[in-house]
């Protein structure tokens, strides 16, 4: 019987990031060069503030990602939970605190469905959320009849609340990234969610709920796009037809890009997620500080994540023999 491996291994993940943010001080360094309102304080806790709705998709997309499984939908699970909120805050029949749980509690039971149809039906997971990728968005267009959903007036400056210098919204999600990186490295879920990324047949033989595990990490995939969609709510001021589109591909190569493996099994939330995050937060801003053409933030993102995804098979291929 082949041995699961629960846990990461250091050794391999401890080198690929030391390399990986040394290159990203090297691309910070050059920016701050070519652009000297790069290198401020405020610029720095500006980006912290703007990544959070991918950062936050990124964690819950990155459980999904280790377990063996895809989730192309959390975009628009993103959108359609929102609206469902913003609607009820915006028609006064809830007030803000109970219209974000709304928020985050339609977001989750979106996840379990995926959750649902992919463990206890059996279907591709790919194919699952490809199908409630557009289900989703088409019921949320529906609802909001493509209008834009205003922020309700008693919270408007709510996305520009600040503790010290940072902004409370960065500093709740990096008090929730520890907390997840804890749960997944010294819990019994986290070291199953491993397991099943590397070996869903063995992890089965050893007595692990694949389907359970399954179920939660879809669920906890939907939470986190609820999150998202909370955090870019406040941040935007409103919810649009926008909200959430391209959001399933972007918080991919974040996880990618900071060491969640493809092929399951491998990646850690902390520095992984955060070190990926701000690789294309500090691109795109760099980028625009220094006046280039918009086009060449998606040629450098896409090569960025070809080298992810390709320093990514050269470790499994290594791993492998």
């Amino acid at each position: 019987m082949t041995a699961v491996s629960t846990n990461s291994p250091k050794v391999t993940l401890r080198l690929p990031v030391i390399g990986f943010g040394a290159i990203l001080l090297v691309v910070i360094v050059g920016f701050s060069i070519a652009a000297p309102n790069f290198a401020t304080v405020g610029n720095a806790f500006a980006m912290l503030h703007a990544m959070v709705p991918v950062t936050a998709a990124a964690t819950g997309i990155a459980f999904v990602i280790m377990s063996g499984r895809i989730d192309i939908s959390i975009g628009s699970i993103a959108f359609l939970a929102g609206s469902i909120g913003g609607l009820l805050m915006d028609s006064g029949l809830v007030g803000p605190v109970l219209g974000f749980a709304i928020i985050l509690v339609t977001a989750s039971l979106l996840g379990a469905l995926n959750g649902f149809i992919v463990s206890v039906l059996g279907i591709n997971s790919l194919i699952t959320t490809l199908g409630t990728m557009i289900t989703f968005r088409g019921i949320g267009l529906m609802l909001t009849e493509a209008r834009v959903i205003p922020l309700p007036p008693s919270i408007q400056n709510l996305g520009n609340s600040t503790l010290g210098p940072m902004f409370v919204d960065t500093l709740l999600l990096a008090l929730l990234l520890i907390a997840i990186h804890y749960i997944h490295l010294h819990t019994v879920f986290g070291r199953h969610v491993t397991a099943l990324g590397n070996s869903e047949e063995t992890s089965q033989r050893i007595g692990i709920n694949t389907r359970l595990i399954t179920f939660l990490v879809f669920t906890l995939s939907g939470l986190f796009a609820g999150i998202a969609a909370s955090a870019s709510f406040v941040q935007v001021g409103s919810i649009t037809g926008f909200l959430g589109r391209g959001l399933e591909f972007n918080a991919i190569a974040v996880a990618v890009v900071g060491g969640i493996s493809l092929s399951g099994g491998r990646g850690k939330i902390l520095p992984g997620i955060l070190l990926g995050a701000l690789a294309f937060q500090v691109i795109s801003n760099g980028l625009n500080q220094v006046g280039a053409d918009p086009y060449i933030y998606q040629l450098v993102t896409g090569a960025v994540i070809f080298v992810a995804m390709y320093v990514d098979a050269i470790k499994t291929r290594g791993q492998s023999t």
